[in-house]
């Protein structure tokens, strides 16, 4: 069983994960990924509910674009606008560009963006900047990149995300388990001191239940999302360490089956005409 992954605030830069493993990760989980990606469509789609009423972009960017599917969501929703999927993990791109929805298709990172200034009408991202260590740098670059009066809109994990996962490696052992994200109260500090006007910003979470610890497990693998941490243990994680991860988790049982909790971040944001 390969280690899971969870989130808590980061304290310093070496304990965040480099991004060439996250989008290498992201790649290899290509193929794998929409079959397991209950939760992802499902804040996606709640993501798309919360778009302004009567937008019209002529141009948006589906930034951390994945396999493609809400650039495919977007581009049924826009049908007059050209659309931009952009990912920093070059597999993700290269399964989404045979099933359209995009105009372009384009490798990069969300602190950098290939782009033009005052080049877009929407940003749409939907979990993917958790990955990213400079938020601040996504907000400055959304603002640069939007038209006045353009939107953007995100949603991404906080700290707590997988907290019943995180207890019961605490309860195991010290190693560094878990994926490590930003503070909710981080996020609302970065928002309000950007140069983008906040319409909304809030946390929701949304708890998913499995039969069987392995399930979880192979869902994060399945996504790309288990541990990526500095830090984390070398190796195959020994039987009798699992065993006692296993025996930890049992106590968070429900009748609903073994929950993980994903603390969601919505924000909307908007760029002043």
């Amino acid at each position: 069983m390969s280690d899971p992954a969870v989130a808590v605030s980061p304290t310093s830069e070496s304990e965040l994960p480099d991004k060439r493993q996250v989008a290498a990760s992201f790649s290899r989980a290509a193929a794998s990924y929409d079959a397991v990606a209950e939760l992802q469509r499902a804040v996606g789609n709640a993501l798309i509910e919360r778009l302004p009423a009567g937008l019209c972009p002529t141009r948006w960017l589906d930034l951390g674009s994945g396999t493609g599917y809400f650039s495919r969501v977007l581009a049924n929703r826009f049908p007059q606008a050209d659309g931009v999927a952009l990912d920093i993990a070059e597999g993700m791109l290269r399964h989404a560009r045979p099933k359209g929805g995009a105009t372009s298709f384009v490798a990069g990172d969300a602190e950098r963006l290939p782009l033009r200034s005052t080049s877009l009408d929407l940003l749409f991202s939907s979990l993917a900047l958790q990955w990213c260590e400079d938020f601040a740098a996504v907000l400055n670059e959304a603002e640069r990149v939007l038209r006045p009066g353009g939107v953007f809109a995100f949603s991404s994990l906080c700290s707590g995300t997988l907290q019943e996962l995180r207890d019961s490696w605490q309860a195991v052992d010290g190693f560094a388990h878990v994926n490590r994200f930003r503070s909710f109260e981080a996020y609302q500090e970065l928002c309000a001191t950007s140069r983008l006007r906040c319409m909304a910003l809030d946390m929701r979470p949304s708890v998913l239940h499995f039969s069987e610890l392995r399930q979880l497990s192979h869902e994060l693998k399945a996504l790309g999302a288990h541990n990526l941490n500095p830090g984390r243990p070398g190796g195959l994680t020994g039987r009798a360490r699992i065993r006692a991860l296993i025996e930890a988790y049992e106590r968070f049982r429900t009748p609903s089956g073994l929950p993980a909790t994903y603390r969601v971040v919505y924000g909307l944001l908007c760029k002043e005409s």
